[in-house]
C-alpha cells in the first residue's frame, strides 16, 4: 500500500510541475524522486491517458502548451521576462561582428538585440519591424533596411508577397530568429501563417540561424512550424535549468548561449 500511495502522490506532484513549468524531463524527475528512468516514464505514460500531458524528447509537456492557438499582443509580450530579454539581447548582439549582414525577425526579444548592436557602419540590418527599424533609426551609422509589405498591427511588423520576394535574392551572414514555440521534437513554431511562410523565406537567405527566446516559450507549440531544431546554429536563452538542453544541443547539433 506505502508504494501505491506513493506513486499516487508522485504522480499528482508531477501533475502540478508540468502545469506549472510547462514541461518536464524523465531524467530530473528520476532524481528528484530517487527512481528510476523507466518509473518516471510510466508516470508520464499514465498523466499522457489522463490528458494532463503529451510526452515530448526527453519527457512531457503540459497538455494546456500544445497548439497554442492564442497570441498575445505586442504589449503584453514586453512586460514578460524584461530583464532576461535584455540579457538574451545582449548576448546575441555580441555575435555580431564587423561587416556582417543580419536579418532581426520580428518581437520583443529581436528588439532587444536592436538595442545592443553596435552603431557601425559596416554591418547592414535588415527587419520586417517597425520597432527595430526605430530603435535602428536612432543610430548613426548602422545601415538598416526595411523589408515592405502588408502591416500587422497586432505585433506591428510587416509580412507578405512583397516581404518575402525582398529576401528571393538576398544572402545575409545571420539571422536572429524569434521564438514562439520551442519544442525538441515538434520545432520551433509559430501563430500566425504569413510569419511561418516569412521565416522559412529568412532561414533560406541566412547562413548561420540563431534562435533567441526566454525560457516562457519552452515546451509551447503553436499551429504553424517554422522549422526542425536540428536546423538551427544556435540557441540564446535564460534558462540555464532548462531540463536536458544541454544533451539536446549536444545531439542535435546546435551551439547553446546561456544568458
Amino acid at each position: 500500500m506505502a508504494v501505491i500511495r506513493d506513486t499516487s502522490r508522485r504522480r499528482q506532484e508531477i501533475s502540478a510541475l508540468v502545469r506549472e513549468r510547462g514541461s518536464v524531463q524523465v531524467t530530473t524527475l528520476a532524481e528528484r524522486y530517487s527512481v528510476s528512468m523507466q518509473t518516471i516514464r510510466k508516470d508520464l505514460h499514465f498523466l499522457a491517458k489522463k490528458g494532463i500531458a503529451e510526452r515530448s524528447y526527453g519527457g512531457a509537456i503540459s497538455a494546456d502548451a500544445v497548439n497554442v492557438a492564442t497570441e498575445p499582443p505586442v504589449e503584453s509580450k514586453r512586460a514578460i521576462n524584461v530583464e532576461e530579454k535584455a540579457r538574451i539581447g545582449a548576448i546575441a548582439a555580441a555575435m555580431v561582428v564587423a561587416g556582417d549582414s543580419v536579418v532581426l525577425d520580428s518581437g520583443t526579444t529581436t528588439l532587444q538585440i536592436a538595442y545592443h548592436l553596435p552603431d557601425d557602419e559596416s554591418i547592414t540590418v535588415l527587419t520586417n519591424d517597425l520597432d527595430i527599424l526605430w530603435a535602428l533609426a536612432r543610430k548613426e551609422r548602422i545601415n538598416v533596411v526595411m523589408l515592405g509589405g502588408a502591416l500587422r498591427r497586432r505585433n506591428r511588423a510587416l509580412y507578405g508577397a512583397q516581404t518575402e520576394r525582398a529576401l528571393t535574392d538576398l544572402h545575409v551572414d545571420k539571422l536572429f530568429l524569434g521564438i514562439d514555440g520551442f519544442d525538441i521534437e515538434r520545432g520551433i513554431t509559430t501563430h500566425f501563417e504569413p510569419e511561418a511562410m516569412l521565416n522559412r523565406k529568412m532561414v533560406k537567405a541566412a547562413g548561420q540561424i540563431i534562435a533567441v527566446g526566454d525560457r516562457s516559450k519552452f515546451g509551447k507549440v503553436c499551429l504553424h512550424r517554422i522549422l526542425n531544431v536540428e536546423e538551427i546554429h544556435d540557441l540564446v536563452t535564460d534558462a540555464p535549468e532548462a531540463d536536458g538542453m544541454q544533451a539536446a544541443a549536444e545531439r542535435l547539433g546546435f551551439r547553446l548561449h546561456l544568458a
